[in-house]
């Protein structure tokens, strides 16, 4: 099993300085690793090296463009505890319930693997329809632009995208109808507040401070309550 001396390898999306993490998947990884208790230690790899670090440890793509070509980009983890490869977000995390079952906070109650991926799918899709995601760069590049700056929306379009989302994240919060708590099951933390987690930490670090503001007012304040509730898991090692 992973020690303090054979630790995890998790490979995140490199930015700054100073060091920031701020893409989602690898917000849901970081959740993951530190709510498993799990030692581990984080590469941050630039966006263009990550097709590169991906080929060269034969890990193939699990993302498209929507051009339909592959998308190379991460989390990834090596463990070197079961010489292990793994390069998608979900799979991190049921490979870490399954081989480090007694450590941490368990993520999957029994028989619930196929509804967190179900449920993955459609977090994920829901809040990109409003997000940049961590392509921009790669959309940079196709667009022939300078920098990202020059691709995005402002004034109106934005304010329309905002209240669109707002709209979006109203029918969603009719199904996180958690009770007691910050969590969908009230107290009890599992993977599918990861999945809305690492949306959030996404959000927090992209959006303009006064968006990130209006998201935390949205529902009562319930996404800022569960991000505040994941605080304790969200350790950048």
């Amino acid at each position: 099993m992973a020690t303090p001396e054979n630790p995890i390898r998790f490979f995140d999306i490199a930015s700054g300085p100073p060091v920031q993490t701020y893409a989602p998947n690898p917000w849901k990884t970081r959740y993951a690793l530190n709510a498993k208790r799990i030692p581990y230690k984080t590469s941050r790899t630039p966006l263009p090296s990550i097709k590169s670090v991906r080929q060269s440890h034969n890990i193939a793509p699990v993302r498209k463009l929507p051009d339909s070509s592959d998308f190379y980009t991460l989390p990834m983890i090596h463990d070197a505890a079961t010489s292990t490869w793994i390069g998608d977000s979900f799979d991190i995390a049921v490979y870490l319930d399954r081989q480090y079952p007694d450590s941490g906070v368990r993520l999957f109650p029994p028989g619930s693997v196929g509804v967190h991926r179900a449920f993955n799918a459609y977090v994920d899709a829901l809040v990109s329809r409003h997000t940049a995601e961590e392509s921009n760069a790669e959309f940079v590049r196709r667009a022939g632009v300078s920098k990202w700056e020059d691709l995005i929306v402002d004034g109106e379009t934005r304010e329309k995208l905002m209240q669109g989302f707002e709209a979006e994240m109203e029918e969603f919060s009719k199904v996180w109808k958690g009770e007691g708590g910050p969590f969908l099951e009230g107290k009890e933390m599992s993977y599918a507040e990861i999945i809305v987690g690492g949306w959030l930490g996404f959000l927090k670090r992209t959006l303009k401070k006064e968006e990130w503001g209006r998201v935390c007012e949205w529902q009562g304040g319930r996404w800022k309550k569960l991000d505040e509730a994941l605080e304790q898991w969200a350790e950048v090692k």
